[in-house]
């Protein structure tokens, strides 16, 4: 091995280091198996670095290849595709650390942990993980440093790491700014992720799960004033079928959303008013997207269902910002077929004999539609029914149950007994799920939506009037409408009492600190993640006025430009002259008025000056004592002389 190739203890510390930091932030899609491999790599390694344990031979590192992707190619099918290929990169990733040898080895590892700390912010683009992959990225680049600088000490290797990482920022910015956003030229393949939030099917028992996660599921911001709490109906879902336990969509809308990118749905806009907004969904794994009301969105990859829902071109596995027009005075009233009638009024027979005997009483006393829905509605408020997230449990009659036993339930069991009794009396319903609410961020002026305001609702058909919203909870629980489920129970009984900080949360410090991490994720998220190419034309308009091609290469040669003055003064290829000592110029202005009169200045003297600063000037001027000497200069280029007495100027006559 060649000098050059030496590898010092400094490096190989820094390795260590690198090799924990790059694997860290990927730890939810390392297997058991690559984590296995990679602790026995690290602790082989550091044996190597504290001189108890020789290199291992190459049999057992290929044995531990195949090993590892004979595993990886077994579960592949479960974990997903984009799981096992981020696995195998970790593999090799490690086995190259406890072989490394040479320089090119040690840079092989540094390159592919750069690769590595992209993926991880491919997967988790959120400020926090940006946070951490900062110091990561730090590391591995002084890993770097020291394998071309080992000669240095650890202070200016850090030193130079900074240096090298700062000079990248003006290209970076540059580049994503000015760079196309164009549409993506292939698919990245779906990881094996869990589906959060809202499903496709509902029972009595499902929402109460996610009325007890903090997770957030959408932001949203208007351009104009807030709709008030009691218009904030997100609609996701519509829920058509019903088994008597369970509400799901029906099998035409789940035929038209699997092949929702070849069938390329659409629905004509309506006109009038219309408010608008835009919304952040968070990662679901799920495509149903999130809107009040008639909206439409004419965003890219957003489709508009005919049941007024908006869905997702592929599952949400980042963030996906989307705008939405909702029109204020239009109802959701696309014609009924007779199709979607006799399935909105299906019921299994011989279910809830005492919900359909009562349905029939409403019809009898109140044979007009609306009238009678307003019946209904008020007998929740009338009879003892009270709101709670942990109702007793029902027999296989459930809505016989709830409606004339227990009296006690959550949205899905008001919204399912409402729903049922307005198809027994003749009236097509449907179940609709979403959210209800939103919590107001006063610093970013957004609406968060939490997984704990996943609501249920109705919807029923009217002449006239279309699909016509009715909320059942409502009646029970008016505040939890108009005030959010903050107002519904004491702290003790919260319904986030198992999560994180619970026993803070209500605190005003810990809200206002929550609320300010919040607003700095949310202008993350829209200057940066959310950068498309509307944002990068009123950016480029407003650095550029006119976007033409010849502004913005001489934008780009610029800041280019500016870069490489940078990089050359720090490598000292670029020098700034520097304002002179004032020994050095008095010196210059006394040659000057000699010249003028003749006289010839000692250059003995005056390299002497030049060769000396300020700092030393005492010195120069106790060398330089000559003050009255004389000269004398027959020539354009005399010659000077030092004499005992002082300096003598002589020059050849012409």
């Amino acid at each position: 091995m060649s000098s050059s190739d030496h590898l010092s203890r400094r490096t190989l510390f820094w390795l260590l280091l690198t090799n924990v930091a790059v694997l860290l932030p990927l730890y939810d899609k390392i297997t058991v198996a690559t984590l296995g491999i990679c602790a026995i790599c690290f602790i082989w390694r550091l044996g190597i670095y504290l001189g108890k344990v020789s290199r291992p031979p190459r049999l057992l590192v290929t044995l531990l290849a195949l090993s590892a992707a004979v595993t990886l190619a077994l579960v592949s099918r479960e974990m997903g595709l984009l799981n096992a290929l981020i696995n195998l990169l970790i593999l090799g990733y490690a086995l190259k650390y406890i072989e490394a040898r040479r320089r090119r080895d040690v840079l092989a590892i540094i390159l592919a942990g750069y690769f590595l700390i992209a993926l991880s912010f491919i997967d988790h683009q959120a400020i926090g993980n940006v946070l951490l992959l900062a110091p990561v990225t730090a590391i591995n680049t002084l890993t770097l440093v020291s394998l071309y600088r080992d000669d240095c000490s650890a202070t200016t290797q850090s030193w130079l790491t900074a240096k090298l990482l700062l000079q990248s920022l003006p290209l970076t910015l540059l580049l994503f700014i000015v760079m196309p956003r164009f549409a993506p030229l292939w698919m990245v393949p779906q990881m094996k992720s869990a589906s959060t939030g809202l499903a496709d099917e509902v029972g009595f028992g499902d929402i109460s799960q996610l009325t007890r996660s903090a997770e957030l599921a959408f932001r949203a911001t208007f351009d104009g004033a807030l709709p008030p709490p009691s218009q904030r109906y997100w609609r996701a879902l519509v829920l058509e079928d019903y088994d008597g336990k369970h509400w799901r969509q029906s099998q035409t809308t789940k035929a038209l959303q699997h092949r929702v990118n070849l069938l390329k749905p659409a629905r004509t806009p309506p006109r009038g008013d219309s408010r608008n907004y835009s919304i952040i969904a968070e990662s679901s794994g799920q495509q149903w997207l999130f809107a009040m009301g008639n909206a439409y969105s004419d965003s890219q990859g957003v489709f508009n269902m005919p049941d007024y829902r908006l869905y997702a071109s592929r599952p949400l596995e980042q963030k996906l910002q989307y705008r939405v027009r909702q029109y204020l005075n239009a109802p959701l009233a696309e014609p009924l077929t007779s199709t979607e009638r006799e399935r909105n009024l299906a019921l299994p027979a011989h279910i809830n004999p005492r919900s359909r005997a009562l349905a029939e009483q409403f019809v009898a006393e109140y044979p007009q539609p609306a009238a009678r829905l307003n019946a209904m509605m008020r007998y929740f408020n009338q009879q003892p029914f009270f709101y709670t997230l942990t109702p007793p449990s029902t027999g296989p009659q459930q809505l016989d149950d709830f409606l004339f036993e227990t009296r006690a339930g959550f949205c899905v069991h008001y919204a399912s007994a409402f729903t049922f009794m307005a198809r027994a009396s003749g009236l097509p319903a449907r179940l609709v799920t979403g959210y209800q609410g939103g919590e107001f961020n006063p610093d970013a002026g957004y609406l968060s939506v939490y997984q704990y305001m996943a609501h249920a609702w109705s919807e029923v058909w009217l002449s006239g009037r279309g699909w016509v919203r009715f909320d059942p909870t409502a009646m029970i629980a008016p505040q939890r409408i108009e005030q959010g489920f903050d107002s519904m129970f004491a702290a003790q009984d919260s319904y986030l009492a198992g999560q994180a900080f619970s026993g803070i949360r209500s605190s005003a410090w810990f809200n206002q600190l929550r609320l300010r991490f919040a607003s700095i994720d949310y202008y993350w998220t829209v200057w940066v993640l959310g950068f498309n190419s509307e944002r990068q034309q009123q950016v480029l308009n407003g650095l550029l006025g006119e976007i033409t091609a010849t502004r913005i290469a001489l934008l780009v040669l610029g800041v280019m430009a500016l870069v490489f003055i940078i990089i050359g003064y720090s490598a000292g290829l670029i020098a700034f002259p520097t304002r002179q000592p004032q020994l050095d110029r008095d010196f210059r202005r006394i040659s000057r008025l000699a010249a003028r009169k003749g006289l010839c200045a000692p250059t003995a003297v005056a390299l002497k000056i030049m060769s000396h600063n300020s700092g030393n000037a005492g010195q120069v001027s106790n060398n330089c004592s000559a003050t009255g000497a004389s000269y004398t200069c027959n020539s354009s280029t005399p010659s000077c002389n030092r004499s005992s007495t002082g300096w003598s100027g002589s020059a050849s006559t012409g």
